[in-house]
């Protein structure tokens, strides 16, 4: 039995491993879970994940959920260039600072813009104030402040000269706003430079196939009821 990527690519640490496994020439099959259709809470997916969440990941007789700890798994067992996840103690350490740092930051802030404008829409019955957007873009903006002043700088990626998983996990959660129509490079020059670069380093082809399902993401009106109603209620948690 081969290696499994259990993913939805709507999700930003999904896409993140997806790159990854893909772009390293990595041997697994995708299997894909649907978060809209609630198929990560079913009781098969359970027994990949308890923790009901994507991505995860089957290796035989091994599972292992968290995206992070996925990515550096598939680092570490396929050897894959030590530019990813670098030898150097600083430059590691720079990948480390950025991976503890995004859980709360890019990726809470970024999942937040998304998820009203994107999202909401499709699930509430009235739409929320424009107070509700106008916090969270505050908050993105904030946090994409310190994102170039603290990470970015004027390097040419967060370690240096090469793209790291740090870029990797960063890019997927930035270009989470775009898919509500925020665009977070527009009046960042340094910002937009970073994401040709790392296109570039990605290949735009892999970039665009990885995305494409944000991008275009599908209705949610053939939803059954109840399922339905699940996910508002944790919509609302999640955006409040």
């Amino acid at each position: 039995m081969g290696l499994e990527l259990y993913l939805d690519l709507l999700s930003q640490p999904c896409r993140s491993v997806y790159i990854f496994a893909k772009k390293n020439g990595i041997p697994f099959e995708f299997k894909p879970v649907t978060l809209m259709k609630g198929q990560h809470k079913s009781e098969e997916f359970s027994k990949v994940n308890l923790l009901g969440k994507v991505p995860a990941l089957k290796d035989a007789d091994f599972t292992l959920a968290e995206s992070i700890a996925i990515l550096l798994y598939l680092a570490r067992k396929f050897k894959t260039p030590d530019h990813w996840y670098p030898s150097d103690l600083q430059k590691r350490a720079r990948v480390d600072e950025y991976l503890s740092w995004q859980h709360m930051a890019t990726r809470l802030c970024g999942s937040k813009v998304f998820l009203i404008k994107a999202i909401a829409p499709a699930f509430l019955d009235e739409p929320l104030s424009p107070a509700k957007l106008d916090g969270a873009i505050e908050d993105l903006n904030g946090v994409l402040k310190l994102f170039e002043e603290k990470f970015l700088q004027d390097r040419r990626f967060i370690t240096g000269q090469e793209i790291s998983l740090a870029d990797l996990v960063a890019i997927v959660e930035v270009m989470q706003p775009l898919a509500g129509g925020y665009d977070v490079f527009e009046g960042r020059p340094k910002m937009a430079a970073w994401r040709q670069r790392v296109e570039e380093a990605i290949g735009k082809d892999l970039f665009l196939e990885a995305h494409e399902p944000l991008l275009k993401p599908k209705a949610a009106e053939n939803l059954p009821p109840e399922l339905k109603e699940q996910l508002k209620k944790n919509l609302l948690k999640y955006i409040k």
